[in-house]
């Protein structure tokens, strides 16, 4: 029981769910490109993806690595045309189209990629030391459903106060924020929740 409530449950990325992912996470596999992408100074990175999240990374990635290759399931992006012209564009990105990755290969960090053509079958092994997911993301938003207004995505709706739906109910961070999804922007939306929770009980009390 409470008489306010900020929800901070987050969003969670969406994994590729193959063999050495999750093992190798933090030993080359990453999902953000602005926490990780020093790392991989002077180092050969592959992006997955195909949105505007993977290329926005992805041209991201190239101020620190040697090379960048963006790998896509599809023989087509879906990113914004602009985002595809500076991508295709960029001496460092190259891209591989039709394939996908089917495990990431390595012992105590990531050392290589098996591919596979989707239309032909092929499979390769492309070596790499870094390989970042741009996929998509998943609020964990999933227990608040037909409770609180969300967006077709399953993103909380707020305005510019972080106010929900529900008078007295908040909410912050990745889990009402489909945008920028960096901790410095989740840490001053918790702020501004924490501050219209004391002036709601506040007003409550009167």
């Amino acid at each position: 029981l409470a008489d306010t409530l900020i929800v901070g449950t987050g969003a969670s990325p969406t994994h590729l769910n193959i063999p050495g992912e999750v093992e190798l996470t933090g030993r080359g596999v990453s999902y953000c490109a602005t926490c990780d992408g020093w790392f991989f100074k002077d180092k050969k990175v592959v992006v997955v993806g195909g949105g505007d999240s993977a290329l926005e990374e992805a041209l991201f990635i190239t101020r620190y690595a040697t090379s960048v290759t963006i790998i896509h399931r599809r023989e087509e992006l879906r990113a914004g045309a602009i985002l595809q012209k500076r991508a295709m564009e960029h001496p460092k990105i190259d891209f591989i189209f039709n394939t996908v990755v089917t495990e990431v290969v390595g012992t105590d960090k990531m050392e290589a990629l098996k591919l596979k053509n989707v239309k032909t079958g092929d499979e390769t092994i492309y070596e790499a030391d870094g390989l970042f997911i741009f996929i998509g993301h998943i609020p964990n938003t999933q227990m608040f459903k037909d409770k609180l207004n969300m967006s077709d995505l399953g993103y909380i709706i707020i305005n510019d106060k972080m106010e929900t739906s529900v008078p007295g109910v908040f909410a912050a961070g990745e889990a009402a924020d489909p945008h920028f999804r960096q901790v410095v922007t989740s840490a001053g939306m918790g702020a501004a929740a924490a501050i219209q929770a004391t002036r709601f009980l506040e007003a409550e009390s009167e």
